[in-house]
Order: C-alpha cells, then sequence, then structure tokens
C-alpha cells in the first residue's frame, strides 16, 4: 500500500467516526465531484479547449465564452457552448458517490445541505430535493432575459439545444424572453458579470444558514471544489470555523486541510463518498 493509499484510509476512517456522532452535514462541492461521472472540469486553457477544439482555433478562451459579452457579439457562438454544456449535463448520470451521499442524508437527523459552485443540476438528479441544494453561480437549467426586463428566471425545461458541436454553433432557434421576446442567456454567474439574476440563490443560501444555526453537531464535507475558484471551498470553510465544526476535504489534487482537527482524503469523489457511506452503515 502506498503512503497515498495509507492517508486515504486513515482520511476515510477517521472521517467516518466524525460522521456518527453528527446530527448535520453540509457538502460543499466545485467542479472536482462530476469528474467521476465523466464531466470536465475545464482545468487550464489546454484541457478548456481540449474539450471545445472550435474554441481554441479561434482563441476563444473559457473566460471570454463563459461571458455576457459573448452573447451579446455571438450568441450562437455563446449558445453553441452552452446548449453543448446542458446537453451534456441532462445526459450524465451522477456517480455512485452522489446516490452514496443521498443515503448518508437520511441517515442524519438534521439532514444534509449542498452548497456547490457548479450548475450541473447533478445533485437534483441524482434525487436531492431542490430545497436541499444551494448553487451560488446559478444553474444552466434555468435562463433570464439579457434585456433585464423584469422578468424573473424561468426553467429550461422546454429549451432543447441543437448544436452542431465541431464549430461550436447552435443551429436551432435562440431561446428567447417569454415576457419581452429578447435573447435568453443561462441562469448562471459568469465572469465580468454584472447583471446575473441571483434571487433564487440568494434565498436558498437565507435558507441553508437558517438551517445551520439549528446544528450543533455540524460536519462540512467538501468535494472537489479547488483554489481556482474558491466560492464553495471559502462557503464551506467559513461555516465550519463559525460553528465549531470539523471539515473533511475529499480531492485528489489539493487535499491540504488547515484546521488541526480537520480531515484530508486525497481521493476522487466517487470512492471516497461511498467508501464512507458503506463503512457507516449498521453490521447485522
Amino acid at each position: 500500500m502506498s503512503e497515498n493509499d495509507d492517508q486515504i484510509e486513515f482520511g476515510i476512517e477517521a472521517a467516518v467516526e466524525l460522521i456518527r456522532d453528527a446530527d448535520a452535514i453540509l457538502l460543499t462541492s466545485g467542479a472536482g465531484i462530476g469528474i467521476d461521472s465523466g464531466l470536465p472540469d475545464f482545468r487550464g486553457e489546454n484541457g478548456f479547449w481540449r474539450a471545445y477544439p472550435a474554441l481554441g482555433e479561434l482563441g476563444i478562451s473559457f473566460v471570454e465564452i463563459a461571458n455576457p459579452q459573448a452573447f451579446r457579439r455571438h450568441p450562437r457562438l455563446a449558445w453553441g457552448f452552452y446548449g453543448h454544456r446542458l446537453n451534456l449535463y441532462r445526459a450524465t448520470e451522477p456517480h455512485v458517490g452522489f446516490h452514496s451521499l443521498l443515503s448518508l442524508s437520511q441517515q442524519m437527523p438534521l439532514g444534509l445541505r449542498h452548497f456547490t459552485s457548479n450548475v450541473d443540476g447533478q445533485f437534483q438528479k441524482a434525487g436531492f430535493s431542490a430545497a436541499q441544494v444551494t448553487e451560488c453561480h446559478g444553474s444552466i437549467h434555468y435562463l433570464q432575459c439579457m434585456n433585464q426586463c423584469g422578468q424573473s428566471a424561468w426553467p429550461a425545461k422546454d429549451f432543447f439545444p441543437e448544436v452542431d458541436e465541431r464549430a461550436c454553433q447552435l443551429v436551432s432557434a435562440l431561446p428567447t424572453c417569454p415576457v419581452c421576446g429578447g435573447l435568453a442567456r443561462p441562469n448562471i454567474l459568469m465572469f465580468g458579470d454584472w447583471d446575473f439574476e441571483g434571487d433564487r440563490y440568494a434565498q436558498s443560501q437565507e435558507y441553508l444558514l437558517t438551517w445551520a444555526g439549528r446544528c450543533d453537531r455540524l460536519v462540512v464535507i467538501e468535494v472537489g471544489a479547488g483554489t481556482a475558484i474558491p466560492s464553495a471551498r471559502r462557503f464551506g470553510a467559513s461555516l465550519s470555523a463559525s460553528q465549531n465544526g470539523v471539515l473533511i476535504r475529499i480531492n485528489p489534487g489539493e487535499p491540504q486541510v488547515a484546521g488541526v482537527s480537520d480531515i484530508s482524503i486525497p481521493s476522487g469523489a466517487a470512492y471516497a463518498l461511498s467508501e464512507i457511506v458503506s463503512r457507516l452503515a449498521p453490521t447485522s
């Protein structure tokens, strides 16, 4: 067994003991949690351009396409990127770790809540209710009006984008606002985005903080949240500290922890989560 394997095993066993005594779990996650489901995390321009070679040929970076200005200047290109992602997330099945967490949420006296910087809706697809999930960067499964006409964000359930993947171009009709008829965009917090419709997120975070205030033995499990866009990483660490809780960090690339009681598990999400939950199961 390697040193890394030893560290993973030690971390999983320590996590199991902590969770046994917990009354609630806050899960925080970033892009890394979806890797075991086959989802890309766009780490570095080369990784992004491998996933979207047409954008690489144009020299368009992730920051440039994940930007409201892209919808104003090149709406079919921007929707080629986001339409492909919407189709990808709809087709992706959440890995076993998501289902392990759903099982764990049902064992906690005060349940489990989830704070994520992901926009893919994988937790809801795995069976979590919308009330359990706070999406700080919004959701690709909702749309908002580019004109800011006053229409609240609405579900994208009637939008089925057809994308020419070779050219990264939307070839079907552009989505429009049901009120003013203007161009619609994803309800996602993008780079350089001052027009993000964040009411859903703000209300959801308020509910989450109220719930956390009722917890006496809160454990924070952070999965796949890196330091490049540290929204989920910071939120979990901050709430853990304010609630005198403990942080369990599951991350194969950036597993370091700061607190003396915190636990580091340098592993992928699917393995670590399924192992933790299986070891929590009562033995007959």
